[in-house]
């Protein structure tokens, strides 16, 4: 599929490529829609593996942007869950001559390039076309300042294990692992000065003066592009049965009924998870705590209604809306895993979190809440797996975190309120959100035709 020459005169046309992961994807969307929300100018197609295109048909359709696909890397995500560095090497050789034969035949021909900042080889596909190219960063500034530094140490002799000091997470790879994730980040921040741009799935005011300083080191533009959720589709009311369908439960009819503040949000991610006996902690420590619980589970949903759902305290479901759920007022905490996404979401609902990572970029998120922020306590310290969190610690702390009388939680509430407010008004009218968007499409327009 290509666009009709009557849609495509005169305007720009961007190919975005995302990591075919869903906390990459899902910021590159968001970013996507407001782009065309902001432009007229703008032609999008967004190139997915044939698995992605498949898990988003679903989605509704926006004009401007069309979706294309390339073939998986590997057979299935069962596979990929099994061999995360085999498959994260599959990306990083198998994407890169489908989508130059996918360009090759693309009308009109693409003016720019987005491509996630881990899949370096779209840079010297821009590079050889003299297609310039915008690099998408789906983490934190100080992730990005984080690895940077890193980097820099390697280059100056030091150990890659230094960055145990700023908990980076490849410690949780085995050996193999960590060797194909450390060489292939190397080599995308290798790559990444001869990109033209780069966009940070990031607040501006959550991240003010790690951005500054990232500015000041780099040649190219810096964009902000968060909260890159999609907080836009809270007005629409019209998402709430499409939800209950998918889980057959109507889990917002359930949090209607909940006191305000008292139900605890529970969410370990999408891909990703946690050891079987870790997850039979949780349960029992849920249960014992007597506190009310909304958990998203996924596959093991079943299992785990079984063992800690009790007297209607809880529901267990294998699929939520995260973001219409943490905006609910029955809503008083977030256990996460701290994705990056999960992590936007719950600062723009003014949620409070437990913090529980797991790999990549978490641990720092969860100093990121509990240190920086002051919006959140931790319950798992570090994202070492044989740290197991045991069912009384969990009962007792849920009981202590949930308590709205607890003065150190007040505090911590107080605090999430007042960054929920920081996310309002950056994508308020001239908020930070809204300028850098406009300033971003004010750049590359300058070459489109």
């Amino acid at each position: 599929m290509n666009y009709h020459s009557s849609e495509s005169a005169g305007a720009g046309h961007l190919v975005v490529v995302p990591y075919p992961g869903r906390g990459h994807i899902n910021p590159v969307l968001n970013t996507c829609k407001l782009l065309v929300s902001n432009s007229d100018n703008i032609l999008i197609t967004v190139v997915l593996t044939d698995e992605w295109l498949d898990l988003l048909s679903s989605e509704p359709k926006t004009d401007r942007i069309q979706f294309m696909s390339i073939p998986n890397v590997v057979p299935s995500e069962r596979v990929r869950a099994a061999d995360i560095s085999g498959f994260v090497k599959a990306v990083w050789t198998k994407m890169k001559d489908p989508f130059e034969r996918l360009l090759d035949g693309l009308q009109p021909p693409a003016t720019l390039i987005m491509a996630d900042t881990f899949l370096f080889w779209a840079v010297s596909i821009g590079n050889s076309r003299n297609i310039p190219v915008v690099s998408f960063w789906p983490m934190s500034a100080a992730m990005f300042s984080d690895v940077q530094h890193h980097i820099l140490f390697q280059k100056s002799g030091y150990s890659p294990v230094l960055m145990s000091e700023k908990e980076y997470a490849s410690a949780t790879f085995s050996g193999e692992e960590q060797k194909i994730m450390y060489e292939g980040i190397m080599h995308a921040f290798s790559c990444l000065p001869k990109a033209n741009y780069l966009l940070i799935s990031s607040t501006y005011d959550l991240e003010s003066q790690t951005v500054d300083v990232l500015r000041a080191k780099f040649s190219f533009p810096i964009f902000t592009v968060g909260p890159s959720i999609p907080y836009s589709k809270l007005e629409d009311n019209s998402s709430s049965s499409s939800c209950s369908k998918a889980n057959e439960l109507n889990y917002l009819d359930w949090l209607d009924k909940q006191p305000k503040y008292s139900v605890l949000y529970i969410s370990l991610g999408s891909f990703l998870s946690v050891s079987s006996e870790q997850m039979d902690e949780i349960a029992a420590g849920l249960k014992n705590s007597r506190v009310r619980f909304l958990w998203v589970a996924r596959g093991e949903a079943a299992r785990l209604k079984e063992a800690c759902v009790e007297d209607e305290l809880g529901l267990v479901v294998p699929w939520c809306d995260q973001l219409r759920v943490l905006s609910h007022p029955a809503i008083g905490g977030f256990l996460s895993h701290c994705g990056w996404n999960s992590v936007q979401e719950g600062i723009f609902s003014g949620i409070p979190f437990l913090t529980f990572p797991i790999v990549a970029d978490q641990n720092l998120n969860s100093k990121l809440i509990v240190d920086d922020w002051k919006t959140g306590w931790r319950m798992k310290k570090s994202c070492a797996m044989e740290n197991l969190v045991t069912r009384e610690e969990i009962a007792e702390l849920v009981r202590e975190f949930m308590d709205l009388q607890n003065d150190e939680g007040k505090e911590m509430r107080r605090r999430a309120k007042e960054l929920k407010e920081l996310c309002l008004h950056a994508i308020g009218g001239d908020g930070s959100l809204e300028r850098s968007i406009k300033s971003f499409i004010s750049n590359i327009s300058i070459g489109f035709r």
